[in-house]
This record gives structure tokens, sequence and C-alpha cells, in this order.
């Protein structure tokens, strides 16, 4: 039964990896392995020798003597473990979109497209990369990459130009979001987990993930793609809505505000997220009144605008089908862990791989494994294998292991464009290419995995 809930699983990886070629969304994929995983699981309950204990990270002793009743017992309790760590996730994942969509939703992003005066190319470039970085690791990578190729979309008119830029933002993005506990779907997932904590995640993580993003960048402006001056399109308009820059700050300053509230509450990050989501709304449906108010006798709102209000125009434009898709794979990798597979595949790895580079100071894992783990989020999606990760290694809060697979899971994903949440959002909006951004990107993504992680190895020892 162990062999076929792997080949289902390996099923389901396979199709998520090919999403644009079978033309199958790979939450579909995801759900259906999740459900047949745990439903072979159910079916095989009985014949299993062992269990893996999440609460104590480790296998549970005496598991093949215990009655049929129990062993089902436990599956419900632990299924319903998995479920609530993963709620957590999900949840916090719901309110930070939730509130980037209503800054959008009062064009708040226009105040960041109104900074760029310039039509230099390469300074361009440079202004697109740092704000990657920093919005990234402010409001997730996802999110910033969506809101910066939507201005670039409107200042920049050739798109064979402006796929360039969307491959820069991309390697920036993913950068942004390693150094942050709110800047990738996998630093939340270590950080809501109790592996990191914020101050050794900046600690650790700035400098290799800034020459992670400075390093590219820098090559980038001596390639003919980035030389001379852009064809703008006019960009004189204004905001559409007097309370946009008074949005983004407020929507902006709620979610760093999470951070802050869990340090000073101890409580799970996704408590301080509704709080933050929650305080937004309130000033969106304020202003939203005031703005009908002024303009029920001016220039017609749109329909979505006039018939709903602020939150619920803003629920409406999140990413569900990405929620879904989180659920489906961190359950499916939760069957896995729960069988023990990942933790005897784990203690395989500790016993087998040479011990290459320099050697985590607490650790039995070599650098050369967690480096591969970022090869690997290239090809196959990041958010399994830190999902696998937490279950393989069991390495104390802040031990070295976890600053260093956060940023190899966050950062390795940009070397492939379907390699992370940003790449596939990137290749949607611009309809890049597979194979072109495999020859003109890569190579840029691979120089500044390889100096933020050998700045990584000099970083940590300074702690």
């Amino acid at each position: 039964m162990e062999a076929a809930i792997i080949l289902v699983f390996a099923v389901g990886y396979l199709a998520i990896t090919l999403e644009h070629s079978i033309k199958i969304d790979k939450l579909v994929p995801a759900l259906v392995m999740m459900a047949i995983c745990w439903a072979l699981i159910a079916f095989g309950i009985e014949t299993f020798p062992q269990w893996f204990d999440s609460g104590k990270h480790t296998l549970l002793e005496g598991f093949g003597g215990f009655s049929l009743d129990e062993k089902m017992h436990l599956m419900e309790e632990t299924l319903l473990h998995h479920l609530g760590k993963t709620a957590e996730i999900l949840v916090f994942l719901l309110g930070a979109m939730t509130i980037v969509e209503i800054i959008d939703y009062f064009d708040g992003f226009s105040t960041i497209k109104n900074f760029v005066k310039t039509k230099n190319k390469t300074k361009i470039l440079w202004i697109f990369s740092i704000l990657a970085f920093i919005l990234s690791a402010i409001i997730d990578n996802l999110t910033a990459t969506i809101v910066l190729i939507s201005i670039l979309q409107k200042i920049v008119k050739d798109r064979n130009v402006r796929i360039w830029y969307a491959g820069l933002i991309i390697i920036a993005a993913n950068a942004g979001g390693a150094w942050s506990p709110i800047g990738d779907v996998t630093t939340t997932m270590l950080w809501i987990g109790k592996k990191v904590t914020t101050g050794h995640l900046i600690g650790y993580l700035f400098v290799p993930s800034l020459l992670c993003m400075v390093v590219p960048s820098l090559i980038a402006s001596f390639l003919p793609a980035f030389k001379g001056d852009l064809e703008m399109e006019e960009t004189a308009d204004k905001p559409k809505s007097k309370f946009s820059s008074t949005m983004l700050y407020l929507g902006l300053g709620a979610i760093v505000f999470v951070p802050i509230f869990k340090m000073a509450t101890h409580l799970p990050p996704y408590v301080g997220m509704m709080l933050s989501l929650g305080i937004v709304a309130v000033f969106a449906e304020i202003y939203s009144s005031s703005k009908f108010s002024m303009t029920q006798y001016g220039a017609e709102e749109s329909d979505a605008h006039a018939h709903h209000s602020p939150v619920h125009y803003s629920l409406s434009k999140i990413e569900l089908p990405s929620i879904l898709f989180f659920l489906g794979i961190l359950m499916a990798v939760a069957a896995l862990e729960s069988l023990g597979i990942l933790f005897n595949f784990a203690r395989t790895l500790e016993e087998t791989m040479p011990m290459l580079g320099t050697e985590l100071h607490h650790s039995g894992v070599s650098d050369i494994v967690v480096l591969l783990l970022g090869v690997g989020s290239a090809v196959i999606d990041n958010v399994p294998l830190v999902a696998a990760s937490l279950g393989m290694f069991h390495e104390p809060i802040d031990n070295e292991l976890w600053h260093f697979i956060a940023y190899s899971a966050g950062t390795g994903g940009s070397m492939l464009v379907i390699g992370s949440a940003a790449g596939v959002v990137a290749m949607g909006m611009e309809k890049i290419d597979f194979f072109w951004y495999l020859r003109k990107i890569s190579w840029l993504a691979l120089v500044g995995f390889l100096v933020g992680a050998v700045a990584f190895m000099f970083t940590r020892t300074l702690f």
C-alpha cells in the first residue's frame, strides 16, 4: 500500500510540473492526489507497521501492535492536526491577499507607478529590481510580482522588452521573499512551524538575499536588452481615488504589523493578519462611503465598485485556486509524513550523502543536500519541498539548517519560470515561453543563487 501511495504522489507531482503541457490547472492534481493518498491510508491503516507522531516529530513506538480502532482514531487525529497547521497558512494568505486587493481597489499602487520618471532602461531595471526586493518582503513575492508587472504593463509598450524586466522581477521578488517571514509561502511555513524567528531570519538571510538580487541585476545591466532608452506610454493619469496613497501605506503597514503582533502576543500569525485585515477593512468602508458621496453627482462608478463594498469586492478577486493548491499539496505531503516515509528518507539521506562543503554547526545535514533542495525547488514547487523538510529534519528553532532551507527553497525556484509562484504568475501575465526563460534568465538566477549561498556560509558564522 505504501508503494501505491508513493506512486499516486509521484504521478500527481508530475501532473503539477507539466501543468502547461497537459492544460490542467495544478490545483486539480494537487487535490486529487491529496484525497487519494489519505483514502489509501484509511484502507490500509491496519497493515502499516509505523506511524509518525507530528507533535513530537518522531516515529510512534509500538504502532504495529495497536488495534484497528486505535489506529483509525490516531489517523483521524493526525489528519485534523495537519489540517489545522495547513489552515493557519491558508487563513494567513487569505488575509494578506485581501488586504492587497483592497489597496488595489483604491488604486493605491498607482502611487508607486508615479515614482518612475526616467526612460533609461538600466535605471528602470534597478528601480523595479529594488522595488521587487523590498515589496516582496512586505506583501510576499507572489503579490509583489503581480503588482510590479501590472505597473510595468502601463509603462513599457514593447512586450519583447517587458519580458526581460519580468524575468529580473521574478529573481528579485524571490530573493526579497526569502529574508522576510511574510515574504514567501515557504518562509511563512518555517516561521509558523516555529523553525525560524524574525530577527534571526533577517540576520542570516538579508545579505545573501540582497546579493542574490544585486548580482543578476548588475550582470543584466550590461546586456543589450537593457541598453538605451524606452519608448514609454504617457502616465499622466492621476490616481482614481484621493485615498490611494493613504490606503497603500495603511495596507502595507498593517501587513508589516503582523510579525510585531506575533512577537508581542506569541499568538499564531494568522490572528494578527485577521486583526490587520479588520482594521484595513474599517478604513476601506469609511473611505468608500466618502468616495461615493463625493462622486454620486459626478462621474459614475463602475458596477463592480457601485454594488459591492470594498471588502466584498476584494474577497471576490483573491486567488482561490492558489489557496486550494496549497491545501492539496500540503495535505498530500502530510500523508507521506504520517507514514514515516519522509522520516526514513531523511535518515537515509543523512547516512548516504557525502558531507560536502562546510558542515552546518549543529546539524548532520550537509550543505550540498540543502543546495540540491534549492535546485529541486526550480523543477518542482518549493512548497511541498519545504513541507517535506519539516518532516525530514528535526533541528531546533533558528538552527542554521532552517535558514539555509529558507534561502535555497525561496531563491532556487527562480532558475525555472515554473519553479516559483512569482514565476508562474509572471508567465501567465506576460505569456513568457518556458524555453525563452531557460535560455535568457535561468543562468542569471543560477549565478545569483550560488553567490547568495556562498554569502550565507559566511553570515551564519556570525551567529
